[in-house]
Formats: structure tokens, C-alpha cells, sequence
């Protein structure tokens, strides 16, 4: 017998919280559902949600032992790891991004059988 499961927020570790929370909450349109309770949005850690989704977010750093920019390194460890979105209407959610200064690849946001599928390297806040 499995276990009753209601639901999975991965956890993503971020350098920069405040952009991570623009690019989340107006680009995206994730909701904050809960916080660690430091001012926003100077949070360490996050909870968003976004209709059924969910996803945390963490700093990679105390605000003390953060770098100036993010170490290459780092990011270089996590090239395996994706999100992917599904979304109905594909050519919307790419203009509405678009409009909100997000960069979108665009034959990349196009899914097989109608399905959206993107992760952060189409979707990104980086300029």
C-alpha cells in the first residue's frame, strides 16, 4: 500500500531572495503562503503557492556569508535541475511573461499534445 500523498514543494536554495520573490510572485503569480517572519522580502525562507503548486525557497547564504555574485561553481552543480510548469494556454503565459520583463525562449514554451512545458533556463530572471 502507498503512502497518502497531497502534494510535493521542492526546495530551491537562491542567492538573491528579493529577486527570487519579484520573479515568483509578480512574473509568475505565486502567492507567499509562509515565511520564516523576517520582513519581505528579506525572507531566508519561503513557501509559495500558486493554485495546487507549491515551492519553497531558501537562501544559499546567511545574509553575512553571502558572496558578492553568485559563484559559478554553484551554479554549474545544479545545471541538472528543472521545474517544469504546465499551463494551458501557452502563447498567453509567454506574452503575459513577456510584459513582465521575463525572458521566454520562444519555440521552448511550446509542449508536446497541447502541454506547456518550461523550466528556468527558458524561464529566467537573469538577465
Amino acid at each position: 500500500m502507498a503512502i497518502e500523498v497531497r502534494g510535493l514543494a521542492p526546495l530551491l536554495s537562491v542567492f538573491d531572495m528579493p529577486t527570487s520573490i519579484k520573479f515568483y510572485c509578480e512574473g509568475l503569480g505565486f502567492q507567499i503562503a509562509s515565511t520564516d517572519g523576517k520582513p519581505a522580502p528579506h525572507f531566508d525562507w519561503v513557501l509559495l503557492r500558486l493554485n495546487d503548486a507549491e515551492l519553497m525557497l531558501n537562501t544559499a547564504y546567511d545574509g553575512d556569508q553571502r558572496p558578492p555574485a553568485p559563484d559559478p561553481a554553484r551554479i554549474g552543480a545544479h545545471r541538472d535541475t528543472a521545474i517544469y510548469f504546465g499551463c494551458p494556454d501557452v502563447d498567453r503565459a509567454c506574452a503575459h511573461l513577456r510584459e513582465k520583463g521575463i525572458s521566454v525562449k520562444g519555440d521552448q514554451c511550446k509542449g508536446a499534445q497541447g502541454c506547456v512545458v518550461w523550466h528556468e533556463a527558458v524561464i529566467s530572471h537573469r538577465p
